[in-house]
């Protein structure tokens, strides 16, 4: 178990100062349970890089809300419906 003086250090550094965050560092961060978490960076694409970090850049798009993910597979869907129109 994670110590309380542990817990807020982890948060200020993760906040202030590191681009890339450590899984635990990210699931203070973003304030979410693991499962939680888990979901919404799946939901918006949010993946860890080859040494298993968090880019903060892009969970601060997940919890704004600004989803490249889900933006990217509506504009095909509709790409491919105005296709698939013109088509017939």
């Amino acid at each position: 178990m994670i110590k309380r003086e542990e817990i807020i250090a982890m948060r200020a550094i993760a906040i202030c100062f590191k681009p890339y965050l450590k899984p635990e560092e990210a699931l203070i961060y973003c304030n979410l349970g693991r499962t939680q978490f888990a979901k919404k960076c799946e939901e918006h694409g949010v993946y860890k890089n080859g040494s298993g970090y968090f880019k903060k850049e892009d969970l601060d798009k997940m919890l704004s809300g600004n989803c490249s993910l889900l933006t990217a597979s509506t504009s095909m869907s509709v790409g491919a419906a105005k296709h698939a129109s013109s088509g017939s």
